[in-house]
């Protein structure tokens, strides 16, 4: 259906009007005298998708946001992907609890933990977390391939040198194969004393359930094709330095991966807080500001042009966000912006380490009497990370969070690099790019928002040009970014002009 949009000053409140079989008008009410006033046509959209974009982008007046976003969508507007819609009720809480039973039930796995046994410590954990692997490959008729790298390290928590091994399935894409989505999470627990390797250190939340769900996407995604190639890692030696994040990033550059994400899960599996209050509908995300490795030419260009809230990593947080609050109903994503908690790392920095765009995935409130601590009773208050304080339910939604991000970036095109923007002293601003290599993007899409808005929340089309100009777009006011997009409408996340928000070097 054809959809003609008449934006109007009128008095009034924001309404729809009626819907006939080619046409649906639509009056707002415009606060502000000197913003648009004109009529759009838009392609694609029937009323009942017309209305939710209507109420996405209102805030009790619709205002500024219809002034500016309505009349710029022109056939912008997100696909929605029945793959996507699949993916996001796919993941099974009985499959997630079955998986962290398992590990829990290895009694340990601790770094330095028996790795002979085939019941107890860290090898029977990784050998089991194999198995899984390879039983998921056997499904899809052989789309997993396993590999174990591995490297023996010494530090302050690992005095006597010690043998670090992460399990590593990778899905191998189908046209863009060099282009790498990571999924991971650390299968090694600990106790109080970080050097003890003996005591039982169940890790439910800290971090089987991070394991779960890389496993449980592995068994959903890999029902699927996508151009290009997905990794689940499971890391070893997080609690005794972050040995197994690092050892994954250096093994992903040392085999050339074009590493677009890595999306890492640590503790996300429980939904009441210390402060006693549960709430199963949110999920952290935390995400470096600035490059890890930024030069400093790229940091004087950030200091003038902006870029603190743009690297690569957080636009994968906002691109995580996006798609999951669009899939999941009753569930928000919330945009951390920082590398990591306060004192603490997870895996995901050697990925930044290495110019790597990564994330953290995080539950919404940590109880700090149920990790890292003894399994005991004290005062009549339950210590140690058991299983009974595991939510399956709000795991499975953050395993949907991952495999809808994971499933859309590798569905969709290879960001574009080279992204430049200019308009200086001039009433426009003029954005320009280059095509990644990899999957060819069918078009391009120029997104933008208010520099304090924390998602992006305008866009235009560009077709398939590299390059485009908003005419009355002011530079100095608005953060600019662009995206490719591929035939069937998935669209990768968006890169921010310059070295700041570059996924990779030029």
């Amino acid at each position: 259906m054809r959809v003609g949009q008449l934006v109007n000053k009128a008095e009034g409140a924001d309404r729809l009007g009626n819907c006939g079989p080619m046409t649906c008008a639509m009056t707002v009410h415009l606060r502000r005298d000197k913003e648009l006033e004109m009529g759009i046509g838009m392609q694609g959209l029937d009323c009942q998708n017309l209305r939710r974009f209507v109420r996405s982008c209102a805030h009790g007046t619709m205002a500024l946001v219809i002034a500016m976003l309505c009349p710029m969508v022109e056939g912008a507007a997100a696909v929605e992907q029945a793959r996507l819609r699949g993916i996001a009720v796919a993941p099974d809480p009985v499959q997630l609890q079955a998986t962290v039973q398992a590990l829990v039930g290895f009694g340990t796995r601790h770094t330095l933990s028996d790795t002979a046994s085939p019941m107890r410590g860290i090898g029977a954990a990784r050998r089991w977390a194999q198995s899984r692997f390879e039983q998921i490959g056997r499904d899809c008729g052989g789309c997993l391939a396993i590999v174990t790298p591995s490297q023996t390290v010494t530090g302050a928590r690992l005095p006597e040198p010690a043998e670090i091994v992460d399990v590593v399935a990778i899905q191998r894409g189908s046209g863009d194969p060099e282009r790498v989505i990571v999924l991971s999470g650390h299968i090694d627990s600990r106790v109080t004393d970080v050097m003890n390797a003996s005591a039982d250190a169940p890790g439910a939340d800290d971090d089987a359930s991070g394991v779960a769900v890389v496993i449980e996407a592995a068994r959903i995604l890999s029902r699927y094709k996508f151009p290009a190639t997905i990794v689940y890692g499971v890391l070893s030696g997080e609690e005794q330095g972050l040995f197994g994040g690092k050892l994954l990033a250096e093994y992903a550059k040392a085999q050339g991966w074009r590493v677009e994400a890595d999306l890492n899960n640590d503790i996300v599996g429980a939904t009441r807080g210390q402060n006693g209050v549960a709430d199963n509908t949110r999920l952290r995300v935390f995400s470096e500001g600035t490059r890890d490795t930024e030069t400093a030419q790229d940091a004087k260009q950030r200091r003038f042009e902006g870029g603190e809230d743009d690297s690569a990593s957080r636009n994968v947080a906002r691109y995580a966000k996006t798609l999951a609050e669009t899939y999941l109903p009753n569930w928000t994503v919330a945009l951390v912006y920082r590398l990591d908690r306060f004192g603490r790392g997870g895996d995901h920095a050697a990925f930044n380490a290495l110019g790597f765009p990564a994330v953290r995935f995080t539950e919404n409130a940590e109880d700090y009497r149920h990790q890292h601590q003894d399994v005991r009773t004290e005062g009549g208050v339950e210590y140690g990370d058991t299983i009974a304080h595991i939510d399956f339910a709000y795991l499975a939604k953050v395993t949907a969070t991952n495999a809808l991000a994971a499933a859309s970036m590798a569905s969709a095109p290879p960001p574009p690099v080279n992204v430049k923007i200019a308009g200086a002293v001039t009433p426009d601003a003029q954005l320009s790019w280059t095509t990644a290599p990899g999957s060819p993007a069918a078009a391009y899409r120029v997104h933008w928002r208010e520099t304090t808005s924390p998602v992006w929340t305008h866009s235009r089309d560009a077709g398939k040009t590299e390059m485009l100009t908003l005419m009355n777009m002011s530079i100095d006011d608005f953060a600019f970014g662009v995206a490719s997009v591929s035939a069937e409408g998935y669209e990768s996340p968006v890169v921010f002009p310059g070295g700041a928000g570059a996924f990779w070097a030029p």
